[in-house]
């Protein structure tokens, strides 16, 4: 179902998307908000006492019932400037078998799961229950879950729209919608399933997008959906950035690097980094280059655990569980893990792959400096990435500091908290060869085409040659030949 009234204010793009009705400022505190007594309540026994600006901006529209825009990054607080109103609203309703009331739409399993579980003591406190709908994870569960009835329902769209179809779930009675991640989801290729929801939802519901960035598909859903929405910002652009776009994922707590490292000395450099004590989030581009280096981090004695779209769910749900608490200080992942994921005082991330789009910088920033926090984005670059690196990071609205660094140099160790590795194998086989100066640069990291088709492979021949032909020139000399 179209709705052409929400077009209205929204002519002409986003600039002008600003509300027409009037907005209400925002509060000091929580108590000031009007929110029901056990969520205050939930709040002070969490240790939650002042809210961040996105929650203090947004809480007192989006409890008035209107539609709001949020712009920013993950690691505001926006879960609860969307929640606690979902919430405080629904309370006291009662959802009938599969047909719930409010609908949280998020791009990944894993953002579904941190959603889910901020929400969880508040809406248990107001005695509503809630259903997480989630690919990879059995749909049986989910299907009694809806029949037993939830009130609110935290999904990602593929296993919603998987539901609907077999008319497990009806979304005929939601009167809130909140789109979590809106740029991920229109990235994924999930706008026909968002659309599709947003159109079988009540129109006159309330809608809330919160996205990093503004780009076409994201905008589209805005003038589509959203009526008069309350504009906010989280973060305001980088001058030179894009204005409503990428720009906007720049912060103040956070410092932006640019490493440019020698292609032979680079894997002595990202072990070092990752060697280092505090824990590290580590992104390559490829399954196969994040397999091969946690293999090397572990056999050299750094705590490190692979993430990305192979491994099945409970792995990457454990896996997580085991980065958060500090059993693994080392995560080297995919851009699986850009979106969505939140890790407390979490300092460090490292681009090991340089990114080549300015939004997947984003959100792999993104993922430290959460939350007033500060932390550090590092990216390894060989001098012939760095013009292209610079010019990403100048889309995403980020003027990094340019370091040349070596292994084991003090300049290295200030900027990332590199250390050498203990050396000691964590899995019991041979260590790790301490990485040297003058090693070929390692396959599948980053080095361009050549390096990830293996520019090794013919000096570990040549090795094996020259190793075969001195054995056998000993042997000759054993002979007396």
């Amino acid at each position: 179902m179209h709705h052409p009234d929400r077009h209205d204010t929204a002519h002409g793009g986003l600039a002008e998307s600003v509300p027409t009705g009037s907005a209400v400022s925002a509060v000091a505190s929580f108590a000031d908000l009007g929110l029901p007594t056990e969520v205050l309540r939930t709040l002070t026994e969490r240790g939650v006492r002042e809210p961040f600006p996105i929650q203090a901006a947004t809480l007192p529209n989006a409890l008035a019932g209107r539609d709001v825009l949020g712009r920013g990054r993950t690691g505001s607080g926006k879960t609860l400037a969307f929640g606690l109103p979902l919430l405080a609203r629904t309370a006291g309703r009662r959802a009938e078998s599969k047909q719930p009331l409010a609908l949280v739409l998020v791009p990944t399993r894993e953002l579904a799961q941190q959603v889910t579980e901020a929400l969880t003591p508040y809406a248990e406190a107001l005695r509503l229950r809630m259903a997480t709908v989630v690919g990879g994870m059995s749909i049986g569960r989910q299907i009694a879950a809806l029949r037993d009835g939830a009130e609110v329902v935290v999904a990602t769209p593929g296993r919603l729209h998987d539901l609907v179809d077999r008319k497990a779930c009806r979304l005929g009675r939601v009167r809130i919608t909140v789109l979590d991640e809106a740029d991920q989801m229109c990235d994924m290729g999930f706008l026909p399933q968002v659309t599709e929801a947003l159109d079988q939802v009540r129109p006159d519901g309330q809608r809330m997008l919160f996205s990093a960035t503004l780009d076409r598909d994201v905008d589209d859903l805005v003038h589509r959906y959203l009526r008069d929405p309350v504009v906010h910002s989280v973060d305001s652009p980088v001058d030179g950035g894009v204005g409503a776009g990428v720009g906007a994922g720049a912060v103040t707590t956070m410092e932006h690097h640019m490493l440019v490292v020698h292609g032979p000395d680079r894997y002595a450099v990202i072990t070092e980094i990752a060697a280092r004590d505090g824990r590290v989030l580590l992104f390559l581009d490829t399954k196969h280059a994040v397999d091969q280096l946690t293999r090397h981090l572990r056999a050299s004695g750094v705590r490190a655990a692979a993430l990305h779209s192979g491994k099945s769910q409970p792995q990457r749900t454990h896996t997580l569980a085991q980065f958060k608490d500090g059993r693994i200080t080392a995560l080297v992942a995919t851009n699986v893990a850009a979106r969505g994921l939140h890790v407390d005082d979490l300092d460090l991330v490292v681009n090991v792959d340089p990114p080549a789009d300015p939004k997947d910088y984003v959100h792999r920033a993104g993922r430290t400096a959460r939350a007033g926090e500060s932390g550090s984005v590092v990216t390894l670059v060989l001098s012939g990435q760095r013009r292209e690196m610079s010019r990403v990071m100048a889309e995403a609205g980020i003027a990094p500091t340019v370091t040349k660094v070596r292994s084991g140099e003090a300049q290295l160790s200030r900027i990332t908290g590199a250390k050498a590795p203990s050396g000691t194998p964590l899995d019991g086989g041979p260590a790790a060869p301490r990485p040297k100066n003058t090693n070929a640069p390692f396959r599948g990291l980053g080095t361009g085409k050549a390096a990830s088709r293996g520019t090794g492979g013919k000096s570990r021949k040549a090795d094996e040659a020259r190793k075969l032909a001195e054995a056998r020139r000993a042997a000759r000399v054993r002979r007396g030949g």
